[in-house]
């Protein structure tokens, strides 16, 4: 669980680092300012949602697995696109990256910890007593 947490870790602190790319290009100067808003908004509510998610995974609830899962979707598209144009060592690591945890988002221990189980009088139903 920890290292899967920590993977996604690494990818809420790379989006936070193109943010701070984004609002230096957009402090420097750019031809399309809208467009460089809306990214770097976009690449700072994408991070919060995976710091979030991954927090979540680390306590335990189940609703972190979701957007982490719909996030290694997207960076596997991406970087198998990336890849149709030119194979570079950045793009193979967000491949790699986003497989692994995709893979360890479904191994058994990770699904165990984040499945809710139902406390022992809930199964007998609440007025059994």
């Amino acid at each position: 669980m920890r290292v899967l947490v920590g993977l996604v870790a690494v990818q809420a602190v790379a989006l936070v680092a193109v943010t701070v790319g984004l609002v230096v290009a957009l402090v420097r100067g750019t031809a399309l300012p809208g467009p460089v808003v809306f990214m770097a908004v976009l690449a700072l509510g994408m991070g919060a949602l995976l710091a979030g998610a991954a927090r979540a995974l680390l306590h335990g609830e189940r609703w972190g697995r979701a957007p982490v899962m719909t996030v290694q979707i997207l960076l596997v598209v991406l970087a198998v696109g990336w890849l149709g144009v030119e194979v570079a060592a950045w793009s193979v690591g967000v491949l790699a990256l986003a497989a692994v945890t995709g893979v360890l988002l479904l191994v058994r221990p990770v699904v165990a910890w984040t499945v809710d189980t139902p406390p022992p009088d809930a199964v007998a139903g609440p007025r059994s007593r």
